[in-house]
């Protein structure tokens, strides 16, 4: 996948439009280049699987007034 393949599928995670986002080991450094894009990259929330695969899902941070 490229970069901004993963950019579009950060932003469907993000606005909900998708549960989560899994990235194969060889896809990675594309995504992190994608997820890099984003301000609010620490609510994206990874959890690894096997062989390398990242199941991410969004859970926006709140802020403190």
């Amino acid at each position: 996948m490229t970069q901004e393949t993963f950019v579009e599928l950060l932003q469907q995670l993000k606005e909900g439009k998708i549960d989560k986002l899994t990235v194969e080991q060889p896809d990675f450094l594309e995504f992190r280049k994608a997820w890099l894009s984003f301000c609010d990259r620490t609510s994206f929330v990874g959890k690894a699987g096997l062989q390398g695969t990242i199941s991410y899902r969004y859970e926006p941070s709140e802020k403190k007034a």
